[in-house]
């Protein structure tokens, strides 16, 4: 007979739910002598793959301070759920997915009730908020990192119980379809300019960053007339309907040439000839795939006033972080605007400077092995 494993799992946003899916997939590929009972804060992907949802996370992606305060009530609940749950159902391990605002402090809860807690994929303590390796040190049993540079930083800071093991990106980024069959099925032209918009799966990202993008493309439009744009969607399992309203309200102008895709945001980025990638994983994403770019982020005032003294790396970029230099252009709050943008995607139409940022990005993925 069987042993049955309990493992409790928490992810809170989009890229952590499928990650954590991915995950859940492979211990069920391995269930011979053991089975796994997976419960936690799960979105649609862990779902899927058979995960009890605790928690709902698709609600839990909030950005901003201001935006956070206003939601604590709802953190403040699903944190108390999951306490009780592990209470009551004794799991044998807890993993817990990014998301360390949330994640972090429940570590420490659980941990001091006397449960094994993995983290999977580190909080970027290296770029900002240092002073969270002590919870780290404590409460964590063991970090599982995805960048290369990684366990050495924690090495350094006098963290052992480490392992990095790979970003699972770097196999499992990859377009499904040729440009040629992409551009066929949504009807655009291979042969002229395609420019992809990713403008982040957070509702506050949407609000701030795409119609900057757009306004971006008009005017790359009134300098390349020919050139097509895609604005590349998460899944909208991850949208609520204001924020689905704001895409219909922003893309729906009499600007020619916008094709908005869902779920397809590797074989747009494929298809594309360059890219305006709003910073997060998608830079990593987009330079697997060598789609030249330009990295943008813009939060509230407060927000950036508050949060940019705690940022100590010189590169907002995951791409040019693993590069360690300024591969992609970095137009941070006030220099994203669609000047700087329009400026920036225009430049890396250019036959020499696309290339040579391809390059330049192959160079850097490749040290996240294959």
């Amino acid at each position: 007979m069987a042993k049955t494993r309990k493992i409790m799992i928490v992810a809170g946003e989009a890229s952590g739910d499928g990650h954590a899916a991915k995950l859940v997939t492979e211990f069920r590929a391995s269930e011979r002598e053991t089975e796994f009972e997976f419960f936690g804060a799960a979105g649609p992907k862990m779902r899927d793959a058979g995960v009890e949802p605790i928690v709902e996370s698709d609600g839990l992606s909030i950005v901003g301070l201001a935006e956070i305060g206003c939601a604590l009530p709802m953190f403040l609940r699903a944190s108390r759920d999951l306490k009780n749950a592990a209470n009551v159902r004794k799991p044998d391990v807890v993993v817990l997915v990014d998301f360390p605002d949330f994640n972090l402090k429940l570590a420490k809860s659980l941990k001091k009730k006397g449960f094994t807690i993995v983290y999977y994929i580190s909080p970027q303590l290296w770029a900002w908020r240092k002073y969270r390796i002590a919870t780290v040190k404590k409460y964590i049993d063991l970090m599982i990192t995805i960048l290369p540079f990684e366990e050495n930083w924690y090495a350094e800071h006098g963290v052992s119980h480490v392992e990095y093991v790979g970003s699972p990106l770097a196999r499992e980024v990859h377009a499904v379809r040729t440009k040629l069959e992409f551009c066929r099925d949504h009807g655009l032209d291979p042969s002229q300019p395609i420019i992809s918009l990713l403008p982040g799966s957070r509702h506050k990202e949407i609000v701030r960053i795409l119609p900057v993008m757009l306004a971006a493309a008009a005017k790359v439009a009134i300098e390349s007339r020919d050139t097509q744009f895609i604005v590349a969607l998460a899944s909208v399992d991850y949208r609520s309907d204001a924020d689905n309203a704001l895409i219909e309200a922003a893309t729906g102008g009499t600007m020619p040439n916008i094709t908005i895709v869902e779920n397809e945001t590797y074989d747009a980025l494929n298809a594309s000839n360059a890219a305006a990638v709003t910073s997060g994983t998608a830079t990593l994403e987009t330079g697997i795939i060598g789609t030249p770019m330009a990295i943008v982020y813009k939060t509230s005032k407060i927000n950036y006033a508050l949060l940019e003294p705690l940022i100590s790396v010189e590169h907002y970029g995951l791409i040019n972080l693993i590069a360690g230099e300024r591969v992609a252009k970095e137009l941070i709050q006030d220099a994203f605007t669609p000047e700087t943008l329009s400026n920036e995607l225009l430049r890396l139409l250019k036959p020499v400077e696309n290339a040579e940022m391809r390059e330049r990005l192959k160079i850097a993925t490749d040290k996240l092995g294959h």
